[in-house]
């Protein structure tokens, strides 16, 4: 289920959006203001923004300015101005698209499916049959999907960003969890035997290597996974 972050002052706007985007299939997540919005979105990391530009706290294209400078979430912004230079200014300042005031929560929609399928894009890891999607945090093995937990995603990213290199126990834990887990936690070992266990599943035999008292591998084929 995609997440969309609204950042709308109007309780009651924001209220038929929100309902809108929900029947639509959506989570939607609700800030009421420009400082609100930008917590929200470093908390909770959507799909996509949708941006009114009216807030009582931040100026909307501050807060479009803001989000993009850390990352490139589509910001969909929602502004009663129908000028063409205000038009520029705000795609010139991160926005991927904007909808002029009133507008039908159809073309709405449209529009936030049109920045989606932009952001899932076509990049992707492959390691012999294997195939990972970042974007779309999708995985396939021989064009079936295999089903990862979130961590169990991340820790495959990082393997296949690196075929064929051994990496550390130590850089795992400091990438996917952000820090280190110390010495006597079995975290990082229950992961990788999920994950060993569904690719295995999935056909993928001896794509996860253990390099004793080195650390973790992704290689294509069927050698000893240690």
């Amino acid at each position: 289920m995609k997440r969309i972050l609204l950042i709308e002052d109007d309780r009651e706007v924001a209220r038929l959006l929100e309902l809108e985007l929900k029947e639509a299939g959506f989570q939607v997540e609700w800030a009421k203001n420009g400082m609100e919005g930008l917590i929200r979105h470093r908390e909770k990391k959507p799909d996509l923004v949708v941006l009114d530009l009216g807030l009582p706290d931040l100026d909307g294209a501050e807060v479009a300015r803001r989000i993009r400078a850390t990352d490139d979430t589509p910001i969909l912004v929602l502004t009663a101005q129908d000028a063409v230079d205000r038009k520029v200014s705000l795609l010139s300042g991160g926005a991927d698209d904007y909808l002029v005031k009133p507008f039908h929560p159809a073309e709405l929609l449209a529009r936030i499916q049109v920045q989606l399928r932009h952001r899932e894009g076509s990049e992707v890891f492959a390691v012999g049959e294997l195939e990972l999607y970042p974007k779309r945090r999708q995985v396939f093995f021989r064009g079936q999907e295999v089903r990862l937990s979130p961590k169990e995603f991340d820790l495959l990213q990082l393997l296949m960003s690196r075929p064929g290199r051994v990496f550390p126990r130590l850089e795992i834990e400091e990438r996917v969890w952000g820090r280190p887990l110390g010495r006597e936690s079995n975290v990082l070992d229950v992961h990788v035997a999920n994950l060993r266990a569904k690719l295995r599943e999935a056909g993928a035999y001896g794509y996860l290597r253990t390099v004793r008292g080195l650390g973790y591998a992704l290689r294509p084929g069927r050698g000893e996974e240690g």
